[in-house]
Order: C-alpha cells, then structure tokens, then sequence
C-alpha cells in the first residue's frame, strides 16, 4: 500500500520553476530516498510536502487524500514529519524543551512523557544531557535532537532532509543505523541525501532528481549497480 503519492508535481519561487515535474511513491513502512546534485529540487519538494510550499500544479497524495492545498499544521497533524536540513534545534532551549516542541499539537501528557523517554532511549546522549541547552550540542547530536523532535508528533511518516550533512564517518553511520531501527518500529521514511552511496544501500527504493525532474528509479541496490547512478553520483567511471 503506498502510504504517499506525489504525482507531476511542479513549485515555483516567483519566476524560478525549482521543480518541474516530480513524481514517486512511498510504501507504507518503507525507506525511499530522493537523491540527485545540489539545487535538484529534493528539499523543495520535501517543504511542499510538509505544506511549507504551494505546488504549482500536480498533486500530493497522503493515505489516498489529496494534502496539496492544506496548511502545514494540518499535514502533521494527519501523521507527516519534517526533519529539516540544517536541524534548526532552538539553541537556547532545553534537549526536552526542544523535544516539546515537536509534540505541541498533542495534549496527551503521559503519551508525550513516554515519547520523550523512547527518545532518550533511541538518543541515550540527549537522556544524560536532557536539560542542557541545543547549542552546547555537536552537529551529530543536534541532528538526534532534530530527528527526536520530529519523532515527537508520533509520525506515520518522517522526512529527514540532509541527515548526514557535516557529519563525521562513525557519527553518520550511528544516525543511518537509527533511521533503520526507526523503520524496524514501523516508521515509514523518506529520505534526501548528499551521500547517495550510504543513502542507496538503506533505501528499499530510491529515484533520481535531476534538474527538477525525477529521471530514474528502482531498489536501492539496483539503482548502486547502475551505470548512470555511478557515474554521475557514486564517483565512479
């Protein structure tokens, strides 16, 4: 069952046409990666999901209900999370204040206690320094706090937007291990990566955005053993 649908999707900033005809699918408990070169369009397309962006034209399908034109709130609160590029962690706020906040639309307080504790379980270093300010924190860890905090929201979909971006080796692979652990609990992702290599092998499916298009697409491995995908994102000749 595809538990999303983007189908000829097009965005524009003003005169700027940043994404021309993009269309995937994300199966219900699935990692499907968008990969492709800087300025390709992946993280706009993930704000147009997330309801940040206005499509042009096109459609965004959630759970067979069309989202398109529904304000940001209301997408999270019908089960889509974003991890945004960056991290963007208020760094003056608390690991738990910062956590908080990614549950603000629920008023459940003892669910939101537990969520809280299984994130310090998944992230033991934001439990140990759970009252510690989000600007004391390494670039690795305030991307756990920034995957945390949108875990928060209970999302039947997560979108992580540049996970591994600045991040050391060992540090990448610890969030690549969680973001497999999360699926293993029965979230489904969605992912846009820089690294396509680290991003291919976790992926079940994966597509190729090129220029604001989506120009390929198949399981993440096959899409690793092909010809194209080595040489214009693996490095490879």
């Amino acid at each position: 069952m595809n538990l999303l649908e983007v189908t000829d999707l097009s965005v524009a900033y003003g005169a700027i046409e940043a994404v021309r005809s993009v269309s995937f699918t994300v199966a219900e408990g699935q990692i499907v990666c968008l990969i492709g070169a800087n300025g390709a369009g992946k993280t706009t397309t993930l704000r147009t999901i997330s309801g940040l962006l206005r499509p042009r034209a096109g459609d965004i399908r959630f759970q067979g209900k069309s989202i398109a034109k529904m304000p940001a709130h209301e997408i999270l609160n019908r089960g889509i999370a974003h991890s945004p590029e960056g991290r963007r962690v208020f760094a003056r706020m608390t690991v738990e204040e910062n956590l908080l906040l990614g549950a603000y639309t629920r008023t459940d307080s003892a669910g939101i206690s537990a969520d809280v504790r299984r994130v310090c379980e998944l992230f033991p270093v934001l439990g140990e320094r759970r009252h510690q300010k989000a600007g004391l924190f390494s670039g690795g860890e305030q991307q756990m706090l920034a995957i945390g905090r949108a875990m928060m929201s209970r999302p039947k979909l997560l979108m992580l937007d540049e996970p591994s971006m600045g991040l050391s080796p060992i540090m990448t692979q610890l969030i690549f291990d969680t973001i497999r652990e999360l699926q293993s609990q029965g979230t489904t992702i969605l992912l846009v990566e820089q690294n396509a290599l680290a991003a291919l092998a976790l992926s079940d499916h994966g597509y190729v955005v090129d220029l604001g298009s989506t120009t390929l697409d198949g399981p993440g491995h096959e899409l690793l053993a092909d010809e194209r995908v080595q040489a214009a994102y693996l490095g490879q000749t």
